[in-house]
């Protein structure tokens, strides 16, 4: 059964035949998977008062902008201080797994998902009468200004949103940037470069720096050959992932590969800030910029 754990789980088994007995009536006629529409009246009268996150960066704004009260469970990545900003107050909340059955278990009246969420999933809560609300991706400043618009009307609190977003501009616009010609790549295990719409390559472009990992067909990226890297020669090489150094992997060691000991190179930059697309990212573009200037000092 989709997104079930364990077959040999008791518990699991009876979720999943709770589930499964639920669906036959839940199953609309003629093969229709859509679920149920709601409407844009239904989305701002409904304040809801059991909210559940099944992704890391929709935790990030449900932790921001819900009451307490309104938070039922969020995702297992939340507590994660590699990966979440906020994992300390995650702490207070009881975790999922993204599963639809113990999802529904837990009653909820709203269920944030990403754009990358299971679909699977998604249709079986729907199925099920449970409102779910896929956010829209969130990598540019607008894009990103958007994805708290929308997080605020769905649980209720606009004028938090926008405050946020107020704070949020400011605090963007008072960053001190480097001067103009500093480049960078943030490259990941087996060579992958990141793009300029990624949001490593949207981090670059905030803190004023250009992006060696972009042309055409790398707009979200892809594998650079180290020769290229080197030829490139960028002002500084950024290593993609928060736990850097940790890898066993042979696409790991292609990090510390002897040919990329010539290039300028900074390790543990990238951490939970750079995880989610949300007002905590300007903490690692204000470091960056820092970063920028400090090496444009040197030279000078």
């Amino acid at each position: 059964m989709l997104g079930c754990v364990r077959p040999s789980d008791p518990l699991t088994a009876l979720c999943a035949a709770a589930l499964a007995v639920s669906l036959l009536g839940a199953v609309p006629a003629r093969g229709d998977v859509s679920g149920p529409a709601v409407t844009s009246t239904e989305t701002e009268a409904k304040v809801p008062a059991r909210v559940v996150s099944m992704n890391l960066c929709t935790d990030q704004l449900l932790l921001a902008l819900a009451d307490p009260d309104q938070i039922v469970s969020l995702s297992h990545f939340a507590t994660d201080p590699a990966m979440s900003v906020r994992w300390k107050q995650a702490q207070a909340y009881p975790a999922n797994y993204g599963r639809a059955e113990a999802l529904s278990l837990l009653k909820p009246d709203l269920v944030l998902a990403d754009t990358w969420s299971n679909p699977d999933t998604l249709r079986m809560l729907r199925h099920l009468g449970i409102r779910v609300a896929q956010l829209p991706v969130g990598t540019s400043p607008d894009e990103i200004r958007a994805r708290i618009t929308q997080a605020g009307a769905l649980l209720g609190h606009p004028d938090r949103a926008a405050r946020m977003i107020k704070a949020f501009d400011a605090r963007l616009a008072a960053i001190k940037r480097p001067k103009p010609g500093l480049r960078a790549a943030v490259i990941g295990p087996g060579g992958y470069g990141y793009g300029p719409h990624t949001l490593d390559g949207q981090i670059l472009s905030m803190a004023g720096i250009a992006n060696v990992v972009s042309g055409p067909g790398l707009d979200y990226g892809g594998r650079i050959p180290l020769e290229d890297l080197v030829m490139d020669h960028p002002d500084l090489l950024i290593g993609a992932g928060a736990q850097e150094g940790m890898g066993t992997s042979r696409a790991q060691a292609v990090l510390n590969h002897p040919v990329l000991r010539a290039l300028p190179r900074v390790s543990g930059l990238r951490d939970a800030r750079w995880s989610c697309g949300d007002p905590a990212v300007l903490g690692a573009v204000s470091e960056l910029a820092a970063l920028g200037r400090k090496i444009q000092k040197k030279r000078n």
